[in-house]
């Protein structure tokens, strides 16, 4: 369930940016919106944040989902619309504002991580985790011998 929520989320956060960057500089229709609000959606969570983010960190996370949504408005909108001016203007501002709005969903990820993380740690008593001996190497042992 967490992982729908986050997918949702980041729905709703593509909705808004290209709502902003296409339809409200732009004439985009709700169609497109919507469309490309899915594709950058499923995208950059399975590209940025279950490849990226786990392995290089949040910085890195950012860099590729801004060109996962800029490069994805651009192909996509060059089959759409014919004015190569409101692609590059209208992939530039959605995938922006976009990545703004990721830093909110990383944040989110990580406090849902982290929670799940002191929920699976046991309280119980670590018997053999801090003890300590001189482990004798068979090898010396014969030779000492």
């Amino acid at each position: 369930m967490n992982q729908l929520a986050v997918i949702a989320v980041k729905f709703i956060i593509a909705a808004i940016a290209f709502a902003i960057g296409l339809d409200l500089f732009f004439d985009a229709n709700i169609t497109d919106i919507f469309s490309f609000s899915l594709f950058a959606a499923l995208a950059t969570y399975l590209l940025g944040d279950r490849v990226v983010l786990p392995a290089l960190g949040h910085r890195s996370a950012y860099i590729v989902e801004f060109f996962t949504v800029y490069l994805g408005v651009w192909i996509f909108g060059s089959v759409l619309y014919e004015n190569y001016l409101q692609i590059a203007w209208g992939s530039g501002i959605s995938a922006v504002i976009f990545t703004a709005g990721e830093v909110f969903v990383h944040l989110f990820l990580l406090e849902r991580m982290q929670t799940a993380e002191r929920r699976s740690i046991r309280t119980g008593h670590a018997a053999f985790g801090t003890e300590f001996s001189k482990e004798l190497d068979p090898l010396e042992k014969n030779k000492k011998d």
